[in-house]
């Protein structure tokens, strides 16, 4: 399985390596210090069509592919994990979820915004006591004639607070039951529908995470997404996607720790010569570029059958789990080939081992990962 870049994949990666230059790249220790989320960047992001990659252009979006996803994603990524995160999270998980499962009324509503990034969204399945046990979920919705009252918090948001519409998984069953849980929209502004929390980072601190909370937050039935008690099963179907958008992520941090890394090992001089030129150096790089090689491939081939409306759930695992996994081991390597200077905020690459770690617990856990593997192989 060979994959080539498309001309369009070219100008994307173009485009957001000029952006990134001038837009994010001069800010990225200035956001990560101060745990900045620049907003006003997504609305360029938006401007772009990066914020509605998948999204057809019927409803305002770019009309494209999980290959050109791809692209966006770890292309941003290798520049800023954080803008990275946020971008993934709004388009596969928010937005994604809304088109995947939302109807012709729903989608022309809400998806026009989010696409163009006049709107930013978040999406809630996580609680403080949930995390890969969904099924226990306390935050709850309760039918009241042609409403529902949701009371709860969720957890680990991303634009928790700065989104103007999120999609929210909520229990409107019995506890544990997999067809006791329904996905809603809740738009900012709604009465009882507030931000709380924020989470202070080891990485990705620029990217927003806080709590949600609902306090008798009353929504219309016409904002239920499919049908009462799907929640779960499109949460998971929504995650398969959402793990391609994590693969693409990792790959991009990896990329940003391997480029800084085999730049640097060509300027350092040590023993009156590049320290490239040690095999302990030269190993290393060896070892990252491969790394990064295994993950691309398994990420588009995730990508590719995506695409063609394969079920993905084992490739889209693959690809997340090794693929997060190598971005910690390249942020290591890098930090360990930059010495003292590397484990400086001065140089770009602890910053990228700060950021990959997220990689391997956010959209389920790699533990996670290895369960969804083992059952999809077994079956």
């Amino acid at each position: 399985m060979h994959f080539e870049l498309t001309e369009n994949q070219k100008m994307i990666a173009e485009t957001i390596k000029d952006f990134g230059a001038k837009h994010i790249k001069p800010f990225v220790m200035e956001w990560d210090e101060a745990q900045h989320f620049p907003i006003e960047l997504f609305k360029q992001l938006g401007e772009m069509g990066f914020l509605g990659v998948l999204v057809p252009e019927e409803y305002g979006g770019s009309g494209l592919g999980y290959q050109e996803y791809y692209t966006v994603v770890s292309e941003i990524a290798k520049i800023c994990g954080s803008i990275g995160l946020s971008v993934a999270a709004h388009n596969s998980l928010c937005t994604g979820h809304i088109l995947q499962f939302g109807n012709e009324e729903q989608k022309k509503k809400w998806l026009p915004k989010l696409a163009t990034g006049e709107w930013l969204g978040a999406w809630g399945l996580t609680e403080p006591n949930t995390g890969s046990d969904a099924g226990n979920m306390k935050c709850v919705a309760k039918q009241d004639g042609n409403d529902w009252i949701i009371n709860g918090t969720k957890c680990w948001i991303t634009h928790g607070k700065s989104s103007n519409v999120a999609v929210v998984i909520v229990r409107t069953g019995e506890v544990g039951d997999s067809h006791g849980m329904t996905a809603m929209v809740v738009e900012r502004g709604t009465p009882g529908f507030s931000a709380g929390k924020k989470e202070n980072k080891l990485g990705m601190r620029a990217s927003e995470t806080t709590e949600m909370i609902f306090d008798n937050c009353r929504i219309p039935a016409s904002n239920v997404l499919g049908k009462i008690g799907d929640g779960f099963i499109q949460s998971m179907k929504v995650l398969d996607g959402g793990r391609i958008s994590i693969a693409a992520l990792s790959c991009g941090i990896a990329k940003g720790a391997y480029e800084a890394s085999l730049q640097y090992s060509k300027e350092r001089h040590q023993f009156n010569q590049p320290i490239s030129n040690f095999q302990a150096i030269a190993f290393k790089l060896a070892d990252m570029k491969m790394k990064i090689e295994a993950a691309e491939l398994l990420t588009l081939q995730a990508a590719d059958m995506k695409d063609r409306h394969e079920k993905v759930t084992k490739e889209s695992a693959f690809a997340k789990y090794y693929a997060s996994e190598i971005a910690v081991d390249c942020g290591e390597e890098a930090v360990q080939i930059f010495g003292g200077y590397g484990y400086t905020k001065d140089f770009p690459v602890e910053k990228y081992w700060r950021d990959a770690k997220l990689c391997t617990i956010g959209e389920g856990t790699s533990e996670i990962q290895k369960l969804v593997i083992a059952r999809e192989i077994s079956k």
